[in-house]
Order: structure tokens, then sequence, then C-alpha cells
């Protein structure tokens, strides 16, 4: 993947904070959370260690379906996802540009405002 196609934003609350809000800015805007996969919990339930790392999905089937209409294999990358991670104490949130996306599989350009959401959901947690 090129580092082009992921944009990373620094967050100043912790990991599981940063999860906390983001999940219900993400109810508050009606859209669905498909679930969080709580990476470093399951590793530490392992007797493995990993940084906090949680990776949070969601997605508005009315936006989505359409896509994956259009290109099925789209649903690889949708749910959108933000991969919320500690980097030696400072949280950032990672996911792929909506444009990347978007070219990645040729989706029509009608098609592609709902990807953006990603990009407004992570700023309004980073604003708090």
């Amino acid at each position: 993947m090129n580092p082009d196609e992921l944009i990373t934003k620094e967050c100043p609350l912790p990991v599981s904070d940063t999860v906390a809000r983001l999940s219900s800015l993400i109810a508050e805007k009606g859209i669905t959370l498909f679930g969080v996969i709580d990476h470093s919990g399951e590793a530490h339930a392992c007797g493995l260690e990993l940084r906090d790392t949680k990776v949070v999905m969601f997605g508005n089937p009315a936006g989505g379906t359409p896509v994956m209409k259009a290109r099925p294999l789209a649903a690889l990358d949708l749910p959108l996802k933000v991969l919320v991670w500690d980097d030696d104490g400072q949280t950032k949130l990672t996911y792929t540009a909506p444009a990347a996306l978007a070219a990645r599989y040729d989706v029509p350009a009608e098609l592609t405002a709902p990807l953006g959401a990603v990009d407004v959901l992570t700023d309004a947690v980073i604003a708090g």
C-alpha cells in the first residue's frame, strides 16, 4: 500500500477514550457501528504483548451499498475502518484515504461522498 493512501492524525485522548468518543459520534450521526476489534486485548488474552491497538468499523448501508453494488470488490474495504493505536504514548488514528478507496475500486464520482464520513468523524474526535 502506498503511504499516500493512508491518513494518520494525532489525538490528545488515550486510545480507550478515543474509541469511546468515535463510537459515540458514530451513534449520534445515525451511522452503523459494525464493531470494534480489540487487537491488543486479544493479544494480551493469549499472553502476548501488543501496544494498545483497536479497529473501529462503521458505515451507512444507504451509502455503502450503492458503492458495493457498482464495484463489488469494494466490500473488501467496507465498512470503513479506523485504526486507533498508541504510538509511544501518542494516540493516533489511521485510515485509508477516501480518495484512495475510490481510486482503488474506480468508484463512480456520484457514489464517493459517503466515503468522506471518515474524515469528518476523525476530525470531530480530535476536536473534542
